[in-house]
């Protein structure tokens, strides 16, 4: 049994495949592509596999593009930061949604359903669909932060924070009065748990709220260098990687 990986981040994609050869060992995963144009040029070439594994917001545009593009396309399993996009997944017959960083655990049940898939009736694959894509648009992302100073904790709404940013080792959190503090939470968790309307991470070592964006400049390699209030001594660059996301993230 043959699947396809499409997705713009290497350590993700890798990620991704180590997980389905330990979980599901009978499916080979025959290419990892990591653009709307490689995922094209790569079914034009090639017999569709039995299942694609699609990253919606590539570099380049969207998984959407590429299935615009099939005819009568394999199961696809959707792979997210945002979950703005889950209806129109559904809308393309997809057979589950899974947000990152993707969890094991999840992972196995959407394989479950891709092995069950083949015997299942239609309608029973659409109605489990549907539940699952409406539970998505419950979630409840982080709205307080409580941060220890002194012997007291201080609580501050998302409303008050302008960023995050990694710093040997620790992530602070700076608000928009410029206080910094530092809090229990790495990038990745905080990627996780914070509304994807309001804050990007731009990269590595920062995410950043769209109310501190100020100005945003080219820079070279065809990144963006952005100016934050408050102001921040260090350049905050936008990652190549992430710029045509941030871009779309801004409405630019």
């Amino acid at each position: 049994m043959k699947a396809v990986i499409i997705e713009d981040e290497s350590i993700a994609s890798r990620r991704l495949a180590n997980l389905v050869a330990e979980i599901a060992p009978e499916i080979e995963i025959e290419a990892q592509l990591t653009s709307v144009q490689s995922g094209l040029k790569w079914f034009e070439l090639n017999t569709l596999p039995q299942l694609i594994f699609l990253d919606i917001q590539l570099n380049d545009g969207y998984g959407f593009d590429i299935l615009d593009k099939l005819e009568n396309h394999p199961p696809i399993i959707f792979t997210t930061a945002y979950n703005e996009y889950a209806v129109r997944g559904f809308k393309y017959n997809g057979l589950d949604y899974l947000l990152k960083p993707i969890d094991k655990n999840d992972l196995q049940v959407a394989l479950n359903k891709f092995r069950k898939s083949k015997g299942q009736a239609t309608e029973a694959i659409a109605s489990d669909k549907l539940e699952q894509f409406k539970n998505l648009f419950n979630k409840e992302y982080k709205h307080r932060f409580m941060v220890k100073v002194g012997n007291q904790f201080k609580s501050f709404n998302v409303e008050d924070i302008a960023f995050f940013k990694s710093h040997e080792g620790l992530i602070f959190l700076y608000t928009h009065l410029g206080q910094s503090y530092p809090v229990e939470y790495t990038i990745d968790q905080l990627e996780n748990i914070l509304n994807p309307v309001q804050f990007f991470r731009i990269n590595r070592k920062f995410m950043v709220s769209v109310q501190s964006v100020t100005e945003i400049h080219s820079y070279f390699n065809s990144r963006l260098l952005l100016k934050l209030i408050p102001k921040e001594k260090e350049q905050v660059i936008v990652s190549r990687e992430r710029t045509t996301n941030f871009k779309r993230w801004l409405d630019m």
